[in-house]
């Protein structure tokens, strides 16, 4: 596995539970990077109870999001949009935990396993080919060591920016969807009586969505795309005066953001591979398909995919009878939800990323709420769509049967 991220990690951790040898590469030394994806969603809260891991897990530090609000009109009247707590599943929330600390938990319930090898500070820097078939990896370690490392199969885990993609994008194709948005994440502080959850905020020509970490929000602001360097050529103390204006129970006299440098830029990239293998070499998570950030659920769809390719490849693996028809295999059924998430996720960008961007959805304006939010006073139920989608709308893979504790 080329990449130490939540996909490489799952693969690397199902596949040594079932009988096979994987190692896998991360260059960096260790998992600490700030604003990766920290929501765990309920498809992946089931698969670390089956795994045995629910009550190391339960350990972390992390906060349980529980319900998704939008404030409306002047007076910024808060409305539920979605309540995961009336949801007739055992997971009934989102976890929001730092991928740091998830990750570490893999690698040391993989560690458990005589088959695995996590080898951190190690690069990949090239794909080993021979005779029309990917064999392993060149790599290079933070020391400036180099070597060779031979697979059966390789699998790239390795994000949007993957070595096979640099190396066999003429071979996998690549299909580019338009986005209209890049994001800024950032944290400001939040007081005890602020709303909790997941906070949507459309208003001012702007779309903000703040996430509840307890004493402080992880905001993601929505701007347009190419628009980063522009604000930040203004004294940060506008940013600051903006995020007031779209956000006015923040305006009580906190400090928000205080340098620019605490504001990190999402170069949003919405694409899939069209093919997701060549001989020998399979890609899933980002490296397969670059997700955009609405949702929040590109990090479990990654998981989803690991789980997948565990169950079609460590038979086969564990019995030296791997064939190109079971790496094949896991594209086919992780492509159809692929496909239909990112096809939500373009119909949000054109109706209500784009709109609310110009200005012409504005929620702070309106004297009412629109149709829908009148309605889940009346029709509770409605609360339950928003997420149910996001909980279990993607299809659940199950992992293999050898991996489960």
């Amino acid at each position: 596995m080329v990449g130490g991220g939540p996909a490489g990690m799952v693969l690397g951790l199902l596949l040594a539970r079932s009988g096979v040898r994987v190692t896998v590469l991360e260059k960096h030394a260790d998992f600490l990077r700030d604003f990766r994806g920290d929501t765990v969603h309920p498809t992946t809260l089931a698969l670390l109870d089956e795994l045995g891991l629910a009550e190391r897990f339960a350990e972390l530090p992390q906060r349980r999001i529980g319900s998704v609000m939008l404030p409306v009109g002047p007076d910024e009247e808060f409305y539920t949009l979605g309540d995961f707590e009336r949801l007739p599943i055992r997971y009934n929330y989102i976890a929001l935990v730092p991928q740091w600390d998830l990750l570490n938990l893999l690698a040391e319930e993989a560690s458990k396993e005589p088959n695995f090898s996590l080898r951190m500070s190690t690069e990949a820097t090239g794909l080993v080919r021979e005779r029309g078939r990917v064999t392993g990896v060149d790599y290079r370690t933070v020391g400036g060591e180099e070597g060779r490392l031979r697979a059966t199969v390789t699998v790239a885990c390795d994000g949007r920016d993957s070595l096979a993609r640099h190396e066999l994008g003429a071979e996998l194709g690549v299909r580019n969807f338009p986005t209209p948005m890049d994001v800024q994440w950032f944290r400001i502080p939040r007081r005890e009586n602020d709303p909790a959850g997941v906070v949507g905020n459309i208003r001012n020509g702007s779309f903000t969505a703040l996430l509840d970490r307890g004493d402080y929000y992880q905001v993601a602001s929505v701007i347009a795309k190419g628009s980063d360097a522009a604000e930040r050529a203004n004294d940060v103390e506008r940013f600051d005066e903006s995020l007031r204006n779209r956000l006015g129970w923040l305006d009580d006299g906190r400090e928000l953001v205080r340098d620019w440098e605490d504001v990190k830029l999402l170069h949003v990239t919405l694409d899939r591979l069209r093919r997701w293998h060549v001989p020998g070499l399979l890609c899933i998570g980002d490296a397969a398909h670059a997700m955009s950030p609405v949702g929040g659920i590109g990090i479990n769809l990654a998981v989803q995919d690991a789980v997948a390719a565990a169950r079609h490849l460590a038979k086969p693996l564990r019995q030296g009878g791997l064939r190109r028809g079971h790496v094949v295999a896991v594209q086919r059924v992780r492509w159809p939800t692929t496909v239909l998430i990112q096809g939500l996720q373009r119909i949000l960008h054109t109706n209500v990323v784009e709109p609310a961007l110009r200005g012409d959805i504005d929620f702070g304006r309106r004297a009412e709420p629109p149709l829908p939010l009148r309605l889940l006073p009346k029709l509770p139920w409605l609360r339950l769509v928003p997420p149910y989608v996001l909980a279990y709308g993607a299809k659940r893979e199950r992992p293999p049967k050898e991996a489960l504790r």
